[in-house]
């Protein structure tokens, strides 16, 4: 499976930004995608994370009631919706996919490469 990432970029303080995570190759259904980040100088942190139903949302507490994350199975994508996006959000988000309890700690198999998002006051 590889992951595709892409919607990242330059946005202000307050302003919204959407990411998209396109997986291809021997795609499944059944597996749950999500999203983590990397600042600078910082782990890699857990974000969001969506089950393959998409009835099961995760969030960290740093981003809930910000980040909204979704999925179209249909079109092998899911989606972060980032509102109110704050200048400590400003890091490198990477997707993920994999069965929902290797994902949330991190331990996917499959990682996309990764698109910048920066957030200016």
């Amino acid at each position: 499976v590889q992951l595709q990432a892409s919607g990242g970029g330059l946005v202000q303080a307050r302003g919204s930004r959407r990411l998209s995570c396109t997986a291809s190759g021997r795609t499944r259904s059944n597996y749950a995608m999500g999203w983590f980040r990397q600042a600078p100088g910082k782990e890699r942190e857990f974000v969001a994370a969506i089950g393959w139903g998409g009835s099961n949302t995760y969030y960290a507490d740093s981003v809930k009631g910000r980040f909204t994350i979704s999925r179209e199975n249909a079109k092998n994508t899911a989606y972060l919706q980032m509102n109110n996006l704050k200048v400590e959000d400003t890091a490198i988000y990477y997707c993920t996919a994999d069965y929902i309890g290797s994902l949330r700690l991190g331990a996917s198999q499959w990682w996309g490469q990764g698109t910048q998002v920066t957030v200016s006051s």
